[in-house]
Order: structure tokens, then sequence, then C-alpha cells
């Protein structure tokens, strides 16, 4: 089977989908990659929880501020207009739904749209769900970042979470270094998976039922 896109290239692709003139928040983790292949003359405002609207990229090394940190904790800028606010204003922005989009991180995505991305329940692990349950319900729309399979080969994308949940029915897409995936009212629908790959092989990797878009396209990316 071929290789699937690796994690830079598939934070590149969900940078294709991000419309001109979002609010976006980027959970901890993987999702922190898209900020890095925005399209060029696209204007995205990046939210982060701990107070900041308006977030640039990360710093050189030698040009680090110890006060300018994103909520995972890691060195930023600020872009021309930015704001920094309360704690707590920065939650009313999220749950009032003031974020057009948020990306997550993810253990399980269940085939309705069930979110577990803080737990596992493994014994001596250490759970952090940090904002994650306030932007799974309050962004507009929620995207969830994983890859297909764990280290194991078990599928990520299950018919139902076993995992403790983030959230319910928040997931609208599901990007993998394997597919784009829909969560619809009929089930899971594929809109584009890696060149060269059978989608029974597709379907065999995947834990919940899943079908094929009107138009299914190719999952593709260039090398980065």
């Amino acid at each position: 089977m071929k290789q699937g896109l690796t994690r830079n290239q598939v934070a590149w692709r969900i940078a294709r989908d991000i419309p001109d003139g979002a609010i976006v928040n980027l959970g901890i983790g993987q999702p922190v990659l898209v900020a890095n292949f925005l399209p060029a003359g696209r204007e995205i405002v990046f939210h982060s929880e701990n107070g900041i609207l308006g977030m640039g990229p990360e710093p050189p090394e030698d040009a680090q501020d110890e006060d300018l940190i994103n909520a995972g904790k890691q060195p930023i800028t600020l872009l021309p207009g930015a704001s920094i606010c309360h704690h707590a204003d920065s939650f009313a922005m999220i749950r009032g739904r003031h974020l057009d989009l948020c990306v997550l991180g993810a253990f399980q995505v269940a085939a309705n749209g069930d979110l577990a991305n803080w737990s596992t329940g493994a014994e001596g692990a250490i759970p952090g769900v940090g904002g994650a349950m306030d932007l799974a319900v309050g962004a507009r729309a929620v995207y969830a970042m994983t890859d297909h399979c764990t280290r194991r080969g078990e599928p990520k994308i299950v018919a139902r979470a076993t995992y403790p949940l983030t959230g319910r029915g928040a997931v609208d897409r599901i990007y993998t270094d394997l597919a784009v995936i829909d969560v619809t009212p009929a089930g899971l629908a594929v809109r584009e998976m890696v060149r060269g790959l059978d989608f029974a092989e597709l379907r065999a990797r995947t834990g919940a039922p899943i079908e094929p878009a009107d138009r299914l396209g190719v999952l593709e990316a260039p090398e980065l």
C-alpha cells in the first residue's frame, strides 16, 4: 500500500480548507503545524485560549519573548493589530461561538462525530483536557487532524468511541494521512484518499463504515 502523507502534508491540506477571514484556534500538538502552511494572501486570525487574538508564527530562537507563548507554552509572535485579553474573556469568545473553526487532534473520532482527545484511560497517563471541551462545542466548525491508525495499527476512526469523550457529535471533518472524511447525517463520506490506495484497503484500516462521496478526489500535497 502507498505510504500516507506526512503530518506537515496533512497540515498543508487542512490549511487549504480554511476560508479567508476566518478566526481559528489550533489545538495543541499536530494542529499547530497548520499555521505554517497558509496560502499566500489569505488573512486568517489565530486565537489562543490563554488570551491572544492575532497570533503570529513561532519566532527565531534568538528573538523569543518568554512573555509571549500560546496555550501549549510554545513561543509565538503577535501580528499587527493583535490583542491580548484576560483568560476568561478568551473563553467567552469560545463559548459565545465567535470562533469560525478549530482544528483539534484526536485519539478517536466516532462515526457520529464524537471526539475523544484528552485521555486514553491508560494507567499512569496524565490526562490534559485543557480548553478542548470548550472548543469542541464552541467553535462553529471542528476539524480533526489525526493519524488514520495508531502505531499498533488500530483504527482511530471508530464506530463508537471507547475513550473518555471531549465532545459529542463535535467533528465535522476528519483529516488523516490517508484520507479526508466528512461526518454527515448519513455516515462517514470519504472526500479524498491518497493516490494508489484501494478503497477496500482504506475500509479495512477504518473502524467504522465508510462510503465514497459523490465526487471522490485524490489526497495529495507537495513534498514538505
